[in-house]
């Protein structure tokens, strides 16, 4: 690790040139890798943008909320079961205690071309180098949103309960507050790999706002692994269903583990809407989730079981009592 000053931030102001320290789950390990080189680090655990509050209007989440604290909560795993999910089903029960909803979607990529600054052909690290990962070791990486300059499979789990429920995330930045659409908070890699979202150096992300709606209690989050535990999605669901009787009135779905960005499937909601759910109907919406798939040698799996798992989780979430 490299040198850095370090500092408290006392108010949720920008600073371009700080990294922000919540949880350090993630910033902590890349500087200890030399992925990232941040000169001055600020502190932002003693701001005010902790809590979680329900109320008519929906969730609102705090972006120094800890991971743990959202996944154990009653009235989110009872309103918003996909959210709790999606948390509780990451990482391991120690990070979970120490990671910020702000942090987790931030999260960068596990391709190993990333974080091994041995291999100079990163087009993340360094523009205009190449991808290692193309024509190497890329089992885990995405087959959706890819482009020539990189395939790395974006890692986070709760960054897809957010997608599929149309949240908004609330940043502070050198112009004052402002709110998006938590979908246009990320961005595919195209011909620049290297800016992953749409935040301004400086930004702080303060929180999350869930909309409420009539799907967001028959939801769940998938998660397909390696191992049971402390792994990465191979592939990932998250799904929000309104039902009238079996006939799908409303559908949300989101897909992991298998895009650049957290990835909102469109093509497969379209296919459900006004038809009755079966798995037949579930596996027509599947194959139009990844009909513009491209795989790479290693990951041609990725396809076919993101199908079987987004089959999986609508029949599942059919059975939800909602």
């Amino acid at each position: 690790m490299r040198p850095f000053s370090y500092m408290r931030a006392d108010a949720p102001k920008a600073d371009a040139a700080a990294s922000f320290l919540a949880g350090g789950t993630t910033l902590l390990d890349l500087m200890k890798l030399d992925v990232l080189r941040p000169e001055r680090v600020a502190d932002i655990n003693g701001l005010a943008l902790s809590g979680v509050r329900l109320d008519a209007h929906g969730l609102h989440l705090g972006a120094l909320a800890r991971m743990s604290e959202v996944a154990d909560h009653a009235e989110v795993k009872r309103h918003y079961p996909v959210v709790a999910q999606s948390l509780m089903l990451a990482a391991s029960p120690q990070i979970r205690n120490m990671a910020s909803l702000g942090g987790n979607v931030l999260q960068r990529t596990r391709c190993p071309y990333f974080r091994d600054t041995s291999y100079t052909a990163c087009n993340k690290r360094n523009p205009g180098s190449g991808c290692s990962a193309i024509g190497g070791v890329n089992r885990l990486q995405a087959v959706l949103g890819t482009s020539e300059a990189c395939i790395a499979a974006y890692p986070g789990d709760f960054a897809q309960a957010l997608v599929v429920l149309d949240a908004e995330v609330e940043v502070q930045g050198a112009q004052g507050r402002r709110r998006m659409r938590f979908a246009e908070l990320h961005v595919a890699p195209g011909q620049a790999p290297q800016r992953e979202t749409t935040l301004q150096p400086g930004d702080l992300i303060t929180g999350f706002s869930v909309p409420a709606g009539a799907w967001t209690a028959r939801s769940l989050y998938l998660k397909v692994r390696d191992r049971e535990s402390y792994a990465f999605a191979l592939a990932s669901a998250a799904v929000a269903l309104q039902l009238e009787g079996e006939t799908v009135r409303e559908v949300r779905i989101a897909l992991g583990g298998v895009a650049t960005v957290p990835w909102r499937a469109h093509d497969a909601e379209a296919e459900l809407r006004g038809k009755r759910l079966d798995e037949a109907s579930a596996t027509r919406a599947a194959a139009a989730a990844f009909a513009s798939a491209q795989t790479h040698g290693e990951n041609a799996f990725k396809p076919e079981l993101g199908r079987r798992t987004l089959v999986r989780a609508l029949l599942q979430a059919k059975q939800m009592e909602a």
